[in-house]
């Protein structure tokens, strides 16, 4: 009792004087200076000058002893806390074509100073195809040519019950083809391709000549021109060419390619026109179609692009796409004007003609390019010619697992929102140049 009372004074005897800080006992310490500093040299004219120069003086820096570093060389195996050792390049005695940094770009035989815009399949252009439509100077009609369409809409031009065929081929690829409950897009779009192509060529009994054709893949193309002060290039590896004995016959009169000229090619300022291509300086000039002379089908006829990634970002998106379908039909048409008529620029007297076709499984493309002149490189004069019938379902859905909600199956497995008119244009360009 007597302990406590004691304690109990002392820290009353501390609050008084300040020295309990929340529960703590503290040292007594001056009270702080609260008024203006006291007048002093040092605070009238500042610390003398030899304090000055001695703060200023620069302190002498030691010296540093250089510590080699350890490491595991000696050891050969690796050890914590030593350094990872660093060994001088080896030199196998011989150039090893698979190991060999190669030579700079300044150093290439086909290095050139001025540099080349390269489009190849890998190319996702920013402004899709009013981007395209500048680099190939051309001019946009919406919907399919009427030669087309007429095609399209002829019942004598149609494949027998085609509509349960088609059903049967979606159902191929989506269900039949494999043991997975629901097939990957890199796996049913290009068995649907193969299908569709196969129900095309059953109607080659009515027209022979539809059997002189040649489906040709992992070919590689190249095209070169200049676009005002640009150089440009179309190559490397693209979609599957259907290459045919004859030339599709021109689709636009005389009068629409003449009216062409006087179509303004519209721009996309301060966008630049050459963005999301690759710039390059090792390149050679070349025009080549990718087929040696002498190879009987050596017409473009049909350019086929599957888009069959699984993962959406490594898809095109329908607008890139498109302008995909429309570079490197313009780069199979101009290399082919190339054989036929030279590298010199002028308005062909026969028009060339080259179709595409892009889906994914489910959404179709359908473009056709005509080619009337090489002279590119002003706005001026004649235009190149397309038409785009872009986004086109085949159907709009196949259920792969029915939907049961409270043990009652509310939508069966099977394909939904089929529309035979899309196959019906698909077709239409298969026979487009034939019939």
């Amino acid at each position: 009792m007597a302990l406590r009372r004691a304690e109990g004074v002392m820290a009353a005897a501390a609050r008084d004087r300040g020295l309990l800080t929340r529960g703590i006992l503290t040292r007594a310490a001056p009270p702080r200076h609260r008024g203006p500093l006291p007048r002093t040299p040092w605070t009238t004219r500042g610390p003398p000058p030899e304090v000055l120069a001695q703060a200023v003086e620069r302190r002498p820096v030691r010296e540093q002893v250089e510590l080699d570093t350890i490491t595991y060389a000696g050891r050969q195996h690796f050890l914590p806390g030593l350094a990872r050792p660093r060994f001088p390049p080896w030199d196998r005695g011989w150039h090893d074509p698979w190991h060999s940094p190669g030579p700079r770009y300044e150093d290439m035989p086909l290095y050139k100073e001025r540099g080349c815009y390269i489009c190849h399949q890998g190319v996702r252009m920013l402004e899709g195809v009013r981007q395209a439509r500048w680099l190939t100077k051309t001019k946009l009609v919406e919907g399919l040519p009427p030669p087309v369409l007429s095609i399209a809409d002829s019942l004598a031009h149609q494949l027998e019950e085609h509509e349960e065929r088609v059903k049967h081929a979606i159902s191929h690829a989506r269900f039949w083809d494999t043991v997975e409950v629901a097939p990957r897009r890199e796996r049913y779009c290009p068995v649907l391709f193969e299908d569709l192509i196969h129900l095309c060529r059953l109607i080659s009994v009515k027209w022979p000549s539809l059997s002189k054709r040649m489906l040709a893949r992992n070919y590689r193309i190249s095209a070169t021109w200049e676009r005002e002060s640009i150089l440009l290039q179309v190559r490397g590896l693209n979609g599957m060419l259907l290459n045919s004995m004859a030339p599709i016959p021109p689709v636009a009169s005389k009068e629409e390619i003449l009216a062409s000229e006087e179509y303004v090619l519209e721009t996309f300022y301060p966008i630049s026109p050459t963005i999301d291509l690759q710039e390059v300086n090792v390149y050679k000039e070349l025009n080549d179609t990718g087929f040696r002379d002498g190879y009987p089908y050596s017409h473009p006829h049909t350019l086929f692009f599957l888009e069959s990634a699984n993962i959406r970002p490594n898809r095109f998106r329908p607008e890139q796409l498109r302008a995909k379908m429309l570079m490197f039909a313009f780069g199979n048409a101009l290399a082919k004007a190339k054989v036929l008529y030279g590298n010199d620029p002028q308005v062909l007297e026969q028009p060339i003609v080259v179709q595409s076709v892009g889906t994914d499984g489910e959404l179709f493309q359908f473009m056709v390019f005509q080619l009337n002149t090489t002279d590119l490189v002003s706005n001026d004069g004649i235009k190149n010619l397309v038409w785009i019938d872009s986004d086109q379902n085949l159907y709009e859905k196949a259920q792969c697992i029915p939907e049961v909600k409270k043990r009652v199956v509310t939508k069966p497995a099977g394909i939904y929102g089929f529309q035979p008119d899309t196959f019906k244009k698909f077709l239409a360009l298969y026979l487009h140049g034939t019939v």
